[in-house]
């Protein structure tokens, strides 16, 4: 949950990260642009603000901008209906993100919220800068988290229907309430 000024505050901040990293965006965009605090009400930690570009029956793009340390919690794209799930490719404008994905335990710039360790068991690590992009198949766990200056990505993708997607820690709600 976060408060309507909580709200503004990070919106506004994260659209200036993105217009710093010299994505174009309008006013309509930035007052559509999602903050998600995931139900934890620790947005600086555990959070992301995505903006969305479009998202039809078969393409999405978006862009992410993640504020220092702040982790995009562990999750995956499943199936849905005939739609095998999302395959989603994140490439990287600014700063530095470090994404973790099922395999080998190769986890050493990330660092797992405190006390959440068993909700973050996708552990690959990929050190990602400007330019670096990683694909990510459908029902693959994954997480990611900005450096200590913040970072920036493109997010290409198969249809989003990202209200649906599982995530190991179960009290997440992927909806932010904002309230007054």
């Amino acid at each position: 949950m976060l408060t309507k000024a909580e709200y503004i505050q990070a919106r506004d901040k994260a659209a200036q990260m993105m217009k710093d990293a010299g994505v174009v965006i309008n006013q309509k965009e930035i007052e559509e642009m999602d903050v998600a605090d995931f139900g934890l009400n620790d947005l600086m930690v555990e959070g992301g603000q995505m903006l969305t570009f479009f998202n039809t029956d078969r393409i999405s793009a978006k862009v992410i901008a993640l504020f220092p340390r702040q982790t995009l919690p562990e999750h995956w794209h499943t199936a849905y209906g005939q739609d095998p799930g999302k395959e989603e490719t994140i490439r990287v404008i600014w700063g530095t993100l470090y994404f973790c994905r099922e395999g080998e335990n190769t986890l050493k710039m990330a660092k797992i919220p405190k006390g959440k360790e068993e909700f973050y068991t996708a552990r690959e690590e990929t050190v990602m800068t400007p330019g670096s992009q990683i694909t990510v198949e459908p029902g693959v766990k994954h997480w990611f988290q900005a450096g200590d200056e913040g970072a920036v990505a493109f997010s290409f993708s198969s249809s989003a229907r990202d209200a649906l997607d599982p995530f190991t820690d179960k009290n997440i709600v992927r909806i932010t309430k904002i309230v007054d």
